[in-house]
């Protein structure tokens, strides 16, 4: 197993490796100034973000001033996110009634887009931080709050009569029995979410009023037909989306250890 995973890592690498070169080949030979070579663009990055003092660990005043407020933006937006859909999803879940009656209308928040919904929150919370957080918000909170729902209900009841005949309070039965079934669930729905706050917390940058940010920094560039900037700044939030993938996958492989060791067994 652990020689099968470095070869797939190894062809990972080799197969980014062969992108980037057909990318740098195919760019230069074309020459548009549209499309810059990856060369240019990790260049116009380090100048960017990496080229700061010692002092600030070599982040430039833009890294500071663009990519920590993105950063902030997005991980207020999740936890905020996170945590109302799990407390609702639980709520939910744990009520049949109240999931039939609310059911058709969750499922149709959840299917309006959320930048149709901009004029509202600019009108609701007006320009800055208040509008992109609840834009954030309310766009992320529906995969969390859905796939906890529905692991609150997948409960197995021969563990729910268990619990009855031991006696145990409803806080024992949320925290021995409901969480612990519903995590896999849950986790599915916030590795979603994650992805999801990446992308509107970018859109709620490019919109009026806001002054910092990569989103900010996309339009920027792009007024000012400084492309390379402008893809120095979508490569950086591929680079992020990548890596916040990878540390979520981490802790969902700490905390639902037991829950794959489990389906082991069974199989």
């Amino acid at each position: 197993m652990r020689r099968g995973g470095v070869r797939t890592a190894a062809f990972r690498w080799l197969v980014l490796i062969v992108l980037v070169l057909v990318w740098e080949t195919a760019t230069r030979v074309s020459g548009s100034a549209f499309f810059p070579p990856p060369s240019a663009i990790v260049a116009r990055m380090h100048a960017m973000w990496f080229s700061g003092p010692p002092a600030t660990l070599f982040l430039t005043d833009s890294a500071i001033g663009n990519i920590l407020p993105s950063l902030g933006r997005m991980a207020a937006g999740f936890a905020g996110g996170a945590i109302a859909g799990v407390v609702l999803g639980l709520a939910l879940g744990l009520s049949a009634r109240a999931y039939d009656y609310l059911d058709g209308v969750l499922q149709f928040l959840r299917a309006v887009p959320p930048p149709a919904l901009v004029t509202v929150f600019l009108v609701l919370f007006g320009f800055g931080f208040r509008m992109q957080l609840a834009f954030i918000v309310f766009s992320i909170v529906w995969p969390v709050l859905l796939n906890t729902a529905d692991g609150a209900r997948s409960v197995e009841p021969l563990h729910l009569q268990t619990c009855q005949v031991f006696r145990l309070s409803r806080a024992e039965r949320l925290r021995r029995v409901v969480l612990p079934s519903t995590l896999p669930k849950m986790f599915a729905g916030l590795r979603l979410a994650l992805s999801l706050s990446l992308i509107v917390m970018v859109f709620s940058e490019l919109l009026p009023g806001t002054t910092n940010g990569i989103g900010f920094q996309i339009t920027d560039a792009y007024s000012t037909f400084d492309l390379p900037a402008m893809w120095a700044a979508i490569v950086l939030l591929g680079v992020l989306g990548y890596l916040l993938n990878e540390v979520f996958l981490i802790v969902e492989r700490r905390v639902l250890g037991w829950h794959h060791a489990a389906q082991q067994l069974i199989t």
